[in-house]
């Protein structure tokens, strides 16, 4: 799957509020099946169910993980080289822009 390969492997997420904040980063890793089937970990959580898709000319991936107490529904896009997402963390009421690094 050429189009996913760049999106695979390890990435180390920033989720820092701000620019300004202390650094605080998390390992995301992905692998895109045939299907397009995403399997891998985000926060140390499993991928639950996830999928990879490209269009006007961007290749993302959108997935969902959970903490034990609710639910956290992320996606992201490769933009030069790094990913650029966001997650929503529905139970706690909340939207987090982040940006993703490959390890």
């Amino acid at each position: 799957m050429p189009a996913y390969a760049a999106m695979e492997g390890t990435w180390s997420v920033d989720l820092r509020p701000s620019l300004d904040d202390a650094p605080y980063s998390q390992p995301m890793i992905l692998t895109i099946a045939a299907d397009k089937g995403i399997t891998g970990s985000f926060y140390n959580s499993e991928i639950l169910a996830g999928r990879a898709g490209t269009a006007q000319g961007r290749s993302c991936v959108a997935f969902r993980t959970t903490d034990g107490q609710g639910f956290y529904h992320s996606s992201a896009c490769l933009i030069d080289g790094r990913m650029v997402g966001q997650t929503w963390a529905e139970g706690r009421n909340f939207v987090l822009p982040w940006t993703a690094e490959r390890r």
